[in-house]
């Protein structure tokens, strides 16, 4: 049962999984409500915390994957000179649609919708990178956080013990790591 929580410690953690989809999916399958949601803010948090203070290491190591350097030969007679022209890759979609959210709701409504839309850790990242101060940043997504960790977990669990009471007692967690 330890390693079910500690599962979904871990997969809210993880970028990709975000706490919007761990913790419904966590309840459906048959863990409490109450320690699901916990731990699935407290993983959450954890790494959008740790994007944030680390905000200006990413930032270089995203701007260095993302230039592609082309050399470029230049001939000067009998010299070669090389020199090398930096090729920047355009926005993603998940870019675009943040930049849209910050521009038309403001910090507030990138950090509280974002989530929804785009991630938390993107959200974060793209709050940060358009220049909101950290404190703020910060405080917002704990807002935001708690907002969708509550709203997520009310749902599933009323859902789930609307479509199936006893889900606590046999749900596909429980019985996969009994």
């Amino acid at each position: 049962m330890f390693v079910s929580y500690l599962l979904v410690f871990v997969l809210a953690a993880i970028p990709l999984f975000e706490l919007i989809a761990v913790v419904p999916l966590a309840i459906i399958g048959g863990l409490s409500p109450v320690p699901v949601s916990i731990l699935g803010f407290l993983g959450n948090l954890l790494t959008v915390l740790l994007l944030i203070v680390f905000i200006d290491r990413i930032k270089l190591w995203r701007k260095a994957k993302k230039q592609k350097k082309a050399a470029v030969i230049v001939r000067d007679g009998d010299n070669h000179l090389e020199s090398e022209e930096v090729v920047v890759e355009p926005e993603t979609k998940k870019e675009k649609r943040a930049r849209e959210l910050f521009e038309k709701y403001g910090l507030p409504g990138l950090t509280i919708i974002g989530p929804f839309f785009v991630g938390s850790h993107i959200s974060a990242f793209m709050a940060m990178s358009f220049s909101a101060k950290r404190t703020l940043v910060t405080v917002w997504m704990i807002v935001s956080l708690v907002l969708w960790t509550i709203v997520s977990a009310v749902a599933a669990s009323y859902g789930v013990s609307f479509f199936y009471p006893n889900v606590e007692e046999n749900g596909f967690l429980i019985r996969i790591f009994n």
